[in-house]
C-alpha cells in the first residue's frame, strides 16, 4: 500500500468499526471503547502497514476481537435493537409488531455460534464481500458461504415454526 495516512486512510474507518463493535457488544460506551482501543491497536503497527495486504480488514479483526473479549467478560448482553429501529411512520401497533420480530431476530442471532453470527453481522448487515469477510476471519470464501447458509437456514426454520 502506497501513502498510507491514518487520517486519510484509517479515521474514515470509525464508523464501520464503530457499528461492529456496538452490534457484538450491544452498549454505546463499550462500542465506543473498542473503537478507541482498534485504533490504538492499528497505530501501534503502523510499521507493518506496507506488508498489510488490506488495512480495514486487519482494523475489523481486531475491532471484532477485542469486542467479543469485552462481551465475554461482561457476560451476555441480551438488549433488544428497538431503539435502533425507525418506526417515523407507522401506527402503534406497526412499531409493537417490528419492535418483536427485530427482538425475536436478534434473540435468534444470539444463539447462534459466534463464527456464525458474526460471518451473518458482516455480510448481512455491513454489506462486506466473501472474499473481504474470508480474509477477516481466516477462513475460506467457501467457509463464509457454508457458514452464512447454515445461520440463515437456521433462523429461517426457527422463525417458520414458531421458535
Amino acid at each position: 500500500m502506497e501513502n498510507i495516512s491514518f487520517r486519510t486512510t484509517v479515521m474514515p474507518l470509525s464508523d464501520k468499526l464503530f457499528r461492529l463493535a456496538l452490534r457484538i457488544t450491544m452498549n454505546r460506551a463499550e462500542a465506543e471503547d473498542v473503537v478507541q482501543d482498534t485504533l490504538l491497536k492499528v497505530w501501534e503497527h503502523r510499521s507493518e502497514w506496507e506488508q498489510i495486504d488490506n488495512l480495514e480488514a486487519f482494523a475489523i479483526a481486531i475491532c471484532r476481537n477485542r469486542a467479543l473479549d469485552i462481551q465475554k467478560r461482561a457476560g451476555r448482553n441480551t438488549e433488544n435493537l428497538d431503539e435502533m429501529a425507525h418506526f417515523s411512520s407507522q401506527t402503534p401497533h406497526e412499531q409493537l409488531v417490528a419492535s418483536e420480530q427485530i427482538s425475536l431476530v436478534r434473540r435468534l442471532m444470539d444463539a447462534l455460534p459466534e463464527v456464525q453470527r458474526t460471518i451473518m453481522l458482516l455480510r448481512d448487515i455491513e454489506g462486506k464481500t466473501y472474499q473481504e469477510i474470508a480474509a477477516m476471519l481466516g477462513i475460506s470464501e467457501t467457509q463464509v458461504k457454508v457458514y452464512l447458509h447454515r445461520a440463515r437456514t437456521k433462523i429461517k426454520d426457527k422463525l417458520n415454526n414458531g421458535l
